[in-house]
């Protein structure tokens, strides 16, 4: 077994984002004086990861069995990773690899179901049901495909870590989860511009297909102001201290983003400090976040 390939096929590099989550979802149970127990923390961590993996691995097994993988230009953003074409023997491991992580992510939710409530039940379900049609079935929707990575990690992980921390639900965490729910959304966004050719001929129809570059750059922009807008109404409502303002500072970084998909549409992947920045606003902004609403 290439251990190479399997690594390459976890993209390692994307895998910040969900801890980031679990973080949020952490500062927001830390904002209502609750006593974080440690190893139920760790076990949300563990599960956020082993998911995300899970779906990356499983998306780069279907990618290559669909022959997509053959079909688009790897950048360090998007096209895929590139391990199984190299290494076509290991589809069946990687396929394997990514079943036994999803069931291991469902085995500590199980647990954590069994030890704080059934509450949060229907957000396990929902995790479950992202990881498993992803690739395969929500791709062919283009407003499906358009918000389930928002939903999935900005949303689910969020409220999933404050509820399980806390066994409340509360309308902080989900307010804030609107913030990742919106910068994620807008990171598998643009990284699906310069596939959108390859994609088209395996079946897929996300929102660039469907809609084209146009109408997709004005999604990015009404996503974008949408994030920023919310920490600003959060602040002046009340709900988020002025301490907060800090987690608007990575605009500048999505605004960069958006100028480089007007200026270069589809040939984007050509030019990764626009991608680049786009990864490191929907990562910056909700650390920032969180760090604010626990010095608060």
């Amino acid at each position: 077994m290439s251990l190479h390939t399997v690594l390459k096929s976890s993209r390692p590099s994307f895998l910040i984002l969900s801890p980031i989550c679990v973080f949020l979802g952490l500062s927001t149970s830390l904002a209502t004086q609750s006593q974080v127990n440690l190893f139920i923390l760790s076990l949300i961590m563990i599960g956020a990861i082993t998911a995300h993996i899970s779906v990356n691995m499983l998306n780069e097994y279907f990618d290559f069995k669909s022959g997509l993988d053959f079909k688009t230009e790897k950048t360090a953003f998007s096209g895929g990773s590139g391990a199984l074409p190299d290494n076509p023997e290991m589809a069946n491991i990687i396929l394997i690899i990514g079943t036994m992580l999803l069931i291991v992510t469902t085995i500590i939710g199980a647990h954590l179901i069994l030890e704080r409530g059934i509450q949060i039940l229907p957000i396990g379900i929902m995790g479950v049901l992202l990881i498993v049609t992803y690739t395969q079935w929500l791709n062919r929707f283009p407003f499906l495909c358009l918000i389930a990575p928002g939903l999935g990690f900005g949303v689910l992980m969020v409220v999933g870590t404050h509820m399980i921390l806390t066994e409340v639900n509360s309308h902080l965490p989900w307010l804030v989860s609107l913030v990742p729910f919106f910068l994620i959304n807008n990171l598998l966004l643009l990284n699906q511009y310069p596939d959108v050719k390859a994609d088209a001929s395996v079946g897929r129809n996300t929102f660039p297909i469907a809609f084209g570059l146009n109408k997709s750059n004005f999604v990015y922009t009404v996503f974008l102001i949408a994030a920023y807008l919310l920490i600003v109404i959060f602040i002046a409502k009340g709900y988020l201290a002025n301490l907060s303002i800090i987690a608007v500072s990575p605009i500048i970084l999505s605004l960069f983003a958006l100028r480089g998909a007007y200026k270069h549409a589809s040939e984007i992947g050509c030019f990764p400090q626009y991608l680049g920045a786009n990864v490191a606003a929907t990562i910056l902004t909700p650390l920032l976040l969180g760090i604010s609403i626990i010095n608060s």
